[in-house]
């Protein structure tokens, strides 16, 4: 009985893996063809299926890429394939690599909550999907769909108490990203088996961070089909989140209509009570009338000066956790599947495995742990599993593919 992985791996390749592994790990064709000493044309033959790589091969991609070899099989449904383009907030600030990077951890973030649901049991997909045109228009769209939104998932008067809970509830996979994809900001994307938003991981402003996933919900309510990154895409979804966390007919009597010292108190009790940002709520009393535009100058000005455009006072210092992965895998451990059972069944790094079901943003000192641990392992591995041939040729790279 073949017990190589390498081996194993080698028949059953599937490219679209190895395109998967080498986004995530942020590396170009020819960078990962020269990482391993072979030639781009050999990578680009196996990422299009064109060609399938040795045992020998499977292990120097492996090795390289710092995963396991069975990462690279075969699985039912490429994530890929089946998901919408990813809302990335700006397309300038960001280059094509990082945006690669960190939609491939989100389609590994789906992977693993669909593996997740081979045990436990998710809440259903429910998003009332309601497309608004991307145009230039001053219409009440972008309100009239978060208005539609709170109607259908029962959200009631008043404050949203828990946003991430919200989309939880109604089968929205959210995590925090890797510290390797920080410089991409918060983002999104639906596919036909989890919808996802992924949470920047040093972000620490728990008013910003609701105001964030309520924004990318509405992405996922409104711009299924739209393409992303425009500014006109980002104002709907800014508008929808604003009237989301603060509808109009209920903010509107509160926010000041003058800006003194009693405005800054009634928006500093605004702020804790609805759970936005001072700024947020700045911007929700000009778009409603409250406040002139140069009142809103001024005020923002202020901001500017006290160094608050950045760092606001704030009572709240814990951002909202997700639960929905965590709670699963603290529920199987509870009848005896753990952690290193759902690692070795997703087949991913256990680093990236744990990222994925955390609560909190991890820490750089215990990724680098982990990787080197899963360097050790795997290097271990596949000393053993390589034939004499097939080691020497792993010893020993040959600059053709």
């Amino acid at each position: 009985m073949n017990r190589d992985p390498a081996a194993t791996s080698s028949i059953f390749f599937d490219g679209s893996r190895l395109t998967l592994a080498r986004q995530l790990a942020g590396l170009r064709k020819s960078e990962l063809a020269a990482r391993l000493g072979k030639s781009p044309t050999a990578v680009a033959a196996w990422e299009a299926g064109t060609k399938r790589p040795t045992p020998a091969n499977v292990a120097q991609l492996a090795l390289g890429l710092s995963v396991d070899p069975g990462f690279f099989t075969a699985r039912s449904n490429s994530v890929a394939s089946i998901s919408g383009v990813p809302h990335f907030r700006s397309l300038r600030s960001t280059t094509q690599i990082a945006r690669d990077q960190a939609f491939a951890y989100g389609q590994m973030a789906v992977d693993v909550a669909v593996g997740l649901e081979r045990h436990v049991e998710f809440p259903a997909v429910d998003i009332p999907l309601v497309p608004v045109e991307a145009v230039d228009a001053m219409d009440d769209a972008p309100e009239q769909a978060a208005r539609h939104l709170r109607e259908a998932w029962g959200v009631g008067h008043g404050p949203i108490r828990n946003v991430v809970r919200e989309l939880e509830n109604h089968g929205i996979v959210v995590v925090f990203s890797p510290l390797q994809t920080a410089t991409v900001d918060a983002y999104s994307f639906y596919t036909q088996l989890r919808p996802i938003v992924v949470l920047n991981p040093i972000r620490k402003d728990y008013y910003r961070q609701r105001f964030d996933v309520a924004h990318e919900l509405g992405h996922l309510v409104m711009h299924g089909d739209a393409e992303p990154g425009s500014r006109t895409i980002e104002d709907q979804a800014h508008r929808f989140a604003a009237e989301l966390l603060m509808p109009t007919n209920e903010i509107e009597p509160l926010l000041p209509a003058a800006m003194n010292r009693a405005a800054w108190v009634t928006l500093a009790k605004l702020k804790e009570q609805w759970g936005v940002s001072l700024q947020a709520l700045l911007f929700r009393a000009r778009r409603l009338g409250r406040l002139s535009d140069a009142s809103y100058r001024n005020a923002m000005v202020t901001l500017t000066s006290r160094g608050w455009r950045r760092d606001e006072p704030g009572i709240v210092n814990v951002l909202e956790q997700p639960s929905l992965l965590p709670q699963a895998v603290d529920l199987l451990a509870q009848v005896g599947i753990n952690k290193a059972d759902l690692v070795d069944e997703c087949r991913i790094p256990t680093s990236l495995f744990r990222t994925i079901v955390a609560r909190t943003p991890m820490q750089a000192s215990h990724l680098e742990a982990d990787q080197e641990h899963r360097a050790r392992q795997t290097l271990s591995l596949l000393e053993g599993g390589l034939g004499g041939s097939e080691q020497s040729a792993l010893n020993h790279r040959s600059p053709s593919g």
